[in-house]
């Protein structure tokens, strides 16, 4: 089995990508002790108020006003209150958790959740939002974001192992539908900003960091539920495409590619900064589009998606949550 220390180590863990498809961490494994351990002490030494070390620079730049600066406020404003949703609903996956691993486990990915809704707020701080009004004024921001993509997402998950007490089905909700869908745009905000802003590119790697943990966990405790309760199979398809249909309704692309278009025109105002850095590999960052961008974020959840399912033992579903079901 794959030791779960490399995992949080800043240096040595993989990026969410191949983490995601490659590692099989365990809830038994990433527990209370690992979490104080590895991440609080390790994953967070130096990072742990702003996210990133004391020495990445917040280029000037991106405090002066412009679409650079604009996309960020935008990205970072958005998965601050993503974060804080996603904070107060596994507060009833604790409550919920059939076993002391599991309760651990979600313990301390409500941390992790609620951490990196707070460092996205600090680092808008840092990019010159006032701080005494910050949080009304990101909700003001977030608003017909939150009413139109998160909240039924939320109202979905909450359903589920709130109302249903269903707590295997939740964690298929949150590790398959919410965060399988939402890792890439993780990822593909790591490696956008990680030149142009380096404080911004440590912090989206410190929560890269998480999220592996979150995933593979959340897939090795549906794939030994389905092991012990194979009768389960047909409920967790059935949550699964429904999921599917809820996140396929949803505007997400409106808000995104309105982002990823500021982020363009900024990307090409600073051309000299990003040079001939590639957002991956064979491919100039300044050369990409936002639908580019966007399509390959689509591709990676898909990539990602497939392989967590078959390590599951779902392969079934592949079709289900690539919208063929």
């Amino acid at each position: 089995m794959t030791d779960a220390t490399p995992a949080a180590d800043w240096d040595a863990a993989p990026g969410l990508l191949d983490g995601a498809k490659t590692l099989d961490l365990t809830a038994e494994q990433c527990d209370l002790a690992y979490w104080l351990r590895h991440v609080a002490q390790g994953t967070l030494r130096g990072r742990a108020v702003t996210g990133h070390l004391d020495e990445a620079p917040v280029p000037a730049y991106m405090k002066e006003p412009g679409p650079l600066r604009e996309a960020l406020i935008l990205e970072l404003g958005y998965r601050s209150v993503a974060e804080e949703m996603a904070t107060r609903a596994l507060g009833y996956y604790v409550a919920h958790a059939p076993g002391i691993a599991e309760l651990e486990f979600y313990a301390t990915q409500l941390l992790d959740e609620a951490r990196h809704a707070r460092v996205f707020r600090k680092h808008l701080v840092e990019l010159g939002m006032p701080a005494e009004t910050l949080v009304q004024d990101i909700h003001e921001m977030a608003a017909d974001y939150r009413t139109r993509v998160l909240r039924p997402i939320e109202e979905y998950c909450l359903e589920i192992v709130r109302d249903r007490a269903d707590f295997v089905g939740g964690v298929a909700v949150f590790t398959l539908v919410v965060e399988g869908v939402l890792a890439p745009a993780a990822e593909l905000s790591e490696r956008k900003w990680d030149p142009l802003d380096p404080a911004a590119g440590e912090i989206s790697r410190g929560a890269a960091i998480d999220e592996i943990r979150h995933l593979t966990v959340g897939s090795s405790i549906l794939r030994d539920h389905l092991v012990a309760r194979p009768a389960y199979r047909p409920r967790l398809l059935d949550i699964l495409r429904e999921g599917r249909k809820l996140w396929d309704d949803l505007p997400d692309s409106e808000y995104v590619l309105a982002r990823e278009e500021l982020f363009q025109e900024g990307m090409r105002q600073h051309a000299d900064v990003v040079g001939a850095y590639e957002i991956w590999p064979g491919r100039r960052m300044l050369d990409t589009t936002p639908e580019e961008r966007y399509a390959m974020a689509g591709r990676w959840t898909d990539e990602m998606t497939e392989v967590r399912l078959v390590h599951m033992g779902l392969p079934e579903a592949v079709a289900v949550l690539g919208g063929e079901g």
